[in-house]
């Protein structure tokens, strides 16, 4: 996400690295770089032109603490800039009105407003505990109906639907039937079309007076650039949206939707699409956002990840394994690499981690996940006795497993030897004070960090 814009960002601030002081000159050609940069992410030029006069506004009425390159100094500018360009903070749904709470989705035709509602619906069921009732009310589009039908089955919330095709009554309806199965939310899909056209805005408008929805929501997708703030815009002067929800941004977008809407529509992001499946969706933290631009990652996000994602039973099944001294098999290899897959591979959990966005760049995401598919089919082409006891594999057994799985035997001896060094560190982990020792080397990695990173503390002061 963001990653040339991120990098382009990155790599003006370092130019700063090593530098006394502050000039004119040197403070021009860098925000002259940050411009060039924000104008290649297709952000709107009034925003650019309010961003760069903040930094510059900032850096004039600032002290450089002792011991901080102007580089580093300007970081923490540049990154207090991006947040409340972003909106400063994270802007919740309204979950706390009498049920069903009615949130209305709105979009142009491929925002992926349909995969919203289900992705919405979900999170709604799984991190907030509610029951959810679905309904479109696109009597346009082919299938329109049916996708969300499907797509709810798969998450697991009830699709009601209406044999209609006024989508007033498909709405009021199904707002009828949450209200007498108690249901905590409905969610209410309508119709999308290429372009805002007159019909559109009057039928949504309509919907919108009758439902009183608690949340209007307008799906953008996010690699439109500023158009997508601008077609927000023009929807939030014809109908009073409490949010929106920004698609397509697992990718590398550019940046210009996420970064202009805030301040065109002056309407917070609530939620980012970041990817197919229906789990990729995240709420919208402005700060984590900026840290992810700025290379400094997003360990928060990452560790909520965890939480969510990972087997606590088997990762406790596992620690104490390695801490009565047992051994770390190919076994639980797969096992690690299957979780690592339920988060979204490598790519994805080095893009969240501090001054990883250069392994990043060098591990492409492309290439992570095949590497992560050939791994598993070589171990899952083991019998268990091999995955339990891998020093067994020798050369015919090497040439048997290259054979099951599609691969080499040079791809078996490279997991082997990747293997070996993480059957290494899980030992250095299971010893007595192993874990502080391995706290301690990353407190050093950190350390060691270039600009792009911010030290502990403060760097600034007034």
């Amino acid at each position: 996400m963001f990653e040339s814009l991120s990098d382009r960002i990155s790599q003006s601030l370092r130019n700063l690295v090593g530098r006394g002081q502050f000039s004119d000159q040197n403070m021009q050609d860098t925000l002259k770089d940050v411009k060039k940069a924000l104008l290649d992410a297709d952000v709107a030029l009034p925003v650019i032109k309010m961003f760069t006069t903040k930094i510059r506004d900032e850096v004039r009425g600032q002290e450089i603490v002792r011991h901080f390159s102007p580089g580093q100094a300007l970081i923490k500018i540049v990154n207090e800039a991006l947040v409340e360009l972003l909106g400063a903070t994270q802007a919740p749904l309204d979950l706390k009105q009498a049920p069903p709470i009615v949130v209305l989705m709105a979009g142009l035709q491929g925002s992926g407003k349909t995969t919203s509602v289900a992705k919405l619906a979900k999170w709604l069921v799984e991190r907030e505990n509610k029951k959810v009732l679905v309904t479109s009310c696109d009597v346009y589009r082919p299938a329109a109906r049916t996708q969300l039908k499907t797509l709810a089955d798969e998450v697991g919330v009830v699709y009601h639907d209406v044999d209609s095709t006024d989508p007033l009554e498909i709405a009021l309806a199904s707002h009828k039937k949450a209200k007498a199965e108690l249901f905590d939310v409905l969610i209410v899909d309508t119709a999308g079309r290429l372009h805002i056209d007159r019909q559109m805005m009057a039928e949504i408008q309509q919907l919108h007076t009758r439902l009183t929805p608690h949340e209007t929501l307008f799906v953008v997708d996010g690699m439109t650039g500023q158009d997508a703030a601008n077609t927000a815009k023009a929807f939030h002067e014809a109908l009073p949206l409490t949010g929106i929800v920004v698609t397509k941004l697992d990718g590398d977008t550019r940046g210009g939707a996420v970064l202009s809407i805030r301040q065109i529509t002056g309407k917070p992001i609530k939620f980012i699409g970041m990817g197919e499946k229906t789990d990729a969706l995240e709420p919208f933290y402005p700060d984590r956002i900026a840290s992810r631009i700025l290379g400094m990652g997003d360990v928060l996000t990452l560790v909520e990840e965890l939480e969510r994602k990972v087997d606590k039973k088997e990762a406790e099944k596992l620690a104490k394994k390695i801490s009565k001294g047992k051994g770390f098999d190919l076994e639980d290899f797969r096992k690690q690499l299957l979780q690592m897959n339920s988060m979204g591979g490598m790519a994805n959990i080095l893009e969240k981690l501090p001054g990883m966005s250069g392994v990043k760049e060098a591990l492409s995401e492309a290439r992570a996940d095949k590497t992560f598919a050939q791994m598993l089919a070589i171990i899952n082409s083991m019998t268990k006795k091999e995955r339990l006891q891998p020093d067994l594999i020798k050369g015919s057994r090497k040439r048997r497993i290259a054979a099951g799985s599609g691969t080499d035997v040079q791809d078996i001896n490279r997991l082997l030897k990747q293997f070996d060094q993480m059957q290494r560190m899980m030992k250095r982990v299971g010893k007595k004070g192993g874990m502080r020792d391995m706290m301690r080397q990353m407190q050093h990695l950190q350390q060691g960090m270039p600009a792009g990173m911010l030290p502990p503390g403060g760097l600034m002061k007034k």
